[in-house]
C-alpha cells in the first residue's frame, strides 16, 4: 500500500499545531511533545484514509453484487477440440447470444446456392437458344438458296415445259417498253 498523502488532509495539521502549542504553557520548545503529536496527527489521517478506502471499496463490491445475478453465464473455459467435437460449444451462452448471427449466415448461403444454380440454369438455357439461333440461321440460308434456284427463268419455263396440262406458256415475243406521257 503507498503511503497516504498529506498534502490533501488540511484538517490534519493544523489541529496537530494546535495540540503542540497548548501542551507547553512553560515555554519550553517541547521537541518530544513535538514529535508525538505529528505522528499522532499521521496516524489519524492514515486511519482517515484508510476508513475512506474500505468506505469505496464496500461500495464498489455493493454495486458489483447488485449488477451481478445467479444466472448470468458463466466464464466459458479453455475451447479444445474435444469440446468443440463433442458439440460442448453448441450449447455455451456464447453460441446462443450469437444465434441472429448464425442464421443470417445461413440465409445468405442459401441465397448465394439459389442464385449461382439460378444463373447456371440461364447460362445453359442461353447456350441452347444460341445454337437454335445457329440452326435457324442455316436453315434460313438453305431455304433461300433454295427459293433463289427455283425462282430462275430457266428453271421456271423448264416447269412449264413439264407440266402439259399448265394453261401457262413462254411468250414468243420480247417484251417492249411502254412509254407514258406525263401530264
Amino acid at each position: 500500500m503507498t503511503e497516504p498523502d498529506m498534502t490533501t488532509d488540511t484538517g490534519a495539521q493544523p489541529k496537530a499545531t494546535q495540540a503542540t502549542a497548548t501542551a507547553s504553557p512553560t515555554g519550553d520548545t517541547g521537541d518530544t511533545s513535538d514529535k508525538k503529536a505529528a505522528e499522532t496527527a499521521g496516524e489519524e489521517s492514515l486511519r482517515q484514509e484508510l476508513k475512506a478506502q474500505e468506505q469505496k471499496a464496500r461500495s464498489a463490491l455493493k454495486k458489483i453484487a447488485e449488477t451481478v445475478h445467479e444466472s448470468d453465464s458463466t466464464p466459458v473455459g479453455a475451447l479444445t477440440l474435444r469440446k468443440i467435437l463433442g458439440g460442448d460449444i453448441l450449447t455455451a451462452e456464447m453460441v446462443r447470444s450469437q444465434i441472429w448471427l448464425f442464421v443470417l449466415i445461413v440465409v445468405l448461403t442459401v441465397a448465394y446456392v439459389a442464385i449461382r444454380y439460378q444463373c447456371q440454369q440461364d447460362m445453359i438455357q442461353i447456350d441452347k437458344m444460341e445454337r437454335e439461333l445457329v440452326d435457324a440461321k442455316y436453315k434460313s440460308l438453305s431455304s433461300s438458296s433454295i427459293l433463289t434456284e427455283r425462282c430462275r427463268e430457266s428453271h421456271v419455263l423448264e416447269m412449264l415445259r413439264n407440266n402439259s396440262d399448265s394453261l401457262l406458256k413462254p411468250s414468243e415475243r420480247p417484251p417492249y417498253i411502254i412509254n407514258v406521257p406525263e401530264d
